[in-house]
């Protein structure tokens, strides 16, 4: 995880999404809901809807739109802008003009002034963003008029455009309100596609089409997100027509393939799970076990067993079908290397086949949040090949209330990834700076080599030093991880065959709201029968 809002929630484009369809001829409209509504189960929920405060980063909020946004092969498109920014020679300004004749949906008009108040304010000492790291490039923002915003940067920052996915929040509103605890957190208003009908916390979201909207009203009038944090609970209420799609676990997907009435899609992604090594644990601290534990993984067994094939091995934070992937990183499973590892370190084999030295047992808890199927089957299964080798993982559920205050001390079962670019990820997940803030760097990594490619990565203009910036922060993670990276999930998803234009994008790890078959849900119509 990269911020507080990703509980579990591009500048070179990758693969596009791959589509499986379960095709089907006609059916009647699931959960019961009307010809113009759709309910979708999702498993996690944010904890505000402000974009002030992180809600819609990477674009594709509903009701909120961003200077730019993603196509279906994530590719950057004009939404409030009218067009692509200009950059300038030196890579440090871009130029925006906005759109014309744009409307919040209180029917007050937008302009750059409330682009240039959503930045600054996120930037603000006093926001509680913890995502505001992203836009350390940005030195100034400034309106020239009512339909111009010009960005200077500190440095040519190379995948800033993609940064201008962020939602823009209305200066009249927010600007009025306690950036932090203000009404806005709870009951937005943006320029987007939907309203906010209601949030009744842990249960739903509910979305009205804003009939103003400049794209033009949404066939889908009703949108509705159930939160439903039990995988097997969201595939019942999807059997039972309670709902007219579901993202699901592989396995649990499958008992749909059959069904006429629904299909089913998967989505490549980002999205990898890991295991945080702590730096400040007497086990996870020490170097020789990071690296045993790395390649005492069977990452192709959990692809097979645990996923059904629905994704690949993760050896970092980069899947290996990127262009940023550095080859050669490949962690091949050797649980014979892992021993030997660990005998060459003093870890030696206690009676009971739990390793010791100087007196410590090689044992340590491992938390996953409760109800996740495909955590709690990662973290079981990293814990059967760990005990292998020697090391003794304990197994533990809970909710993020009883995880976040451990996890200084205590390992992850985490998640994290985006697609758009190097800098989005990996900078949150390994700079020591960010250690133990929030779900930044849960592990508190500390290596200076990862931390000076990572600075040289994201400052550099030039394609080919950060690619080798990128390269040097994956083969330090082979001499000492911070975390073991697992596997990287395709997200699979189950949904009502009554409406046309449902595709999928390559996913972040934070999905459900923005991702899945509903990320242009306000562009679906209805099948004809």
């Amino acid at each position: 995880m990269t911020a507080r809002t990703a509980r579990g929630v591009a500048g070179a484009t990758l693969a596009a999404a791959l589509i499986t369809g379960v095709t089907a001829c006609s059916a009647p409209a699931a959960g019961g809901s009307g010809a113009d509504a759709v309910v979708v189960g999702i498993a996690t929920e944010p904890e505000t809807l402000s974009p002030l405060l992180g809600y819609g980063k990477d674009g594709n909020s509903k009701i909120f739109d961003g200077l730019l946004t993603h196509d279906a092969d994530m590719r950057l498109k004009p939404a409030l802008a009218e067009a692509l920014p200009e950059v300038s020679a030196d890579g440090r300004t871009y130029t925006y003009g906005l759109r014309k004749g744009v409307t919040f949906s209180d029917g007050e008009p937008f302009s750059a002034k409330d682009v240039v108040f959503t930045y600054r304010t996120i930037l603000d000492a006093g926001t509680n963003n913890a995502s505001k790291t992203e836009l350390d490039a940005i030195e100034s923002v400034e309106a020239r008029g009512e339909a111009t915003v010009v960005f200077t940067l500190k440095y040519p920052y190379a995948p800033f455009a993609e940064r201008t996915v962020l939602p823009i929040a209305p200066e009249h509103i927010a600007g009025k309100q306690d950036v932090n605890s203000g009404d806005f957190t709870t009951r937005p208003v943006g320029t987007g596609p939907y309203t906010l009908a209601g949030w009744s916390k842990g249960e739903k979201i509910s979305f009205r089409a804003n009939p103003g909207y400049w794209g033009g009203e949404p066939a889908v009038k009703r949108f509705t997100m159930a939160v439903v944090k039990d995988d097997d609970v969201r595939a019942t209420r999807l059997r039972s027509g309670e709902l007219d799609g579901a993202i699901l676990p592989p396995n649990l997907a499958r008992g749909f393939a059959e069904d006429p009435a629904r299909s089913t899609y998967a989505a490549k992604t980002f999205d990898y799970r890991n295991v945080t090594l702590p730096t400040h644990h007497p086990v996870t601290g020490n170097v020789a076990v990071r690296r045993a534990l790395d390649i005492a993984v069977d990452r192709g067994a959990m692809v097979d067993k645990l996923l059904e094939g629905a994704g690949r091995p993760a050896h970092g934070p980069v899947p290996t079908g990127s262009p940023w992937f550095a080859a050669g990183t490949e962690r091949r499973h050797d649980l014979d290397a892992a021993k030997r590892i660990l005998d060459e370190a003093g870890w030696k084999p206690g009676e009971d086949g739990i390793r010791v030295k100087d007196g410590v047992r090689a044992s340590f808890p491992l938390w996953y949040t409760s109800g996740d199927k495909i955590r709690q089957d990662h973290a079981l299964a990293f814990a059967s090949d760990a005990k292998k080798a020697g090391v003794e993982v304990r197994t533990e559920a809970g909710t993020w209330e009883v995880i976040e205050p451990r996890m200084k001390t205590e390992a992850v079962l985490a998640g994290g990834g985006s697609p758009a670019d190097p800098d989005f990820d990996q900078y949150q997940l390994l700079t020591s700076s960010l250690g133990g803030d929030g779900f930044n760097n849960m592990a508190r990594y500390d290596e200076p080599a990862v931390d000076a490619a990572l600075a040289e990565g994201r400052r550099s203009g030039d394609p080919a030093a950060r690619k080798a910036a990128y390269d040097t922060v994956q083969r330090e993670l082979v001499k000492n991880p911070g975390y073991v990276f697992l596997t990287h999930i395709d997200h699979v998803y189950v949904v009502g065959a009554t409406w046309e234009g449902l595709t999928t994008q390559v996913e972040p790890h934070d999905h459900g709201l923005g991702s899945g078959p509903w990320w242009n849900v306000e562009t679906w119509k209805p099948k004809q029968k």
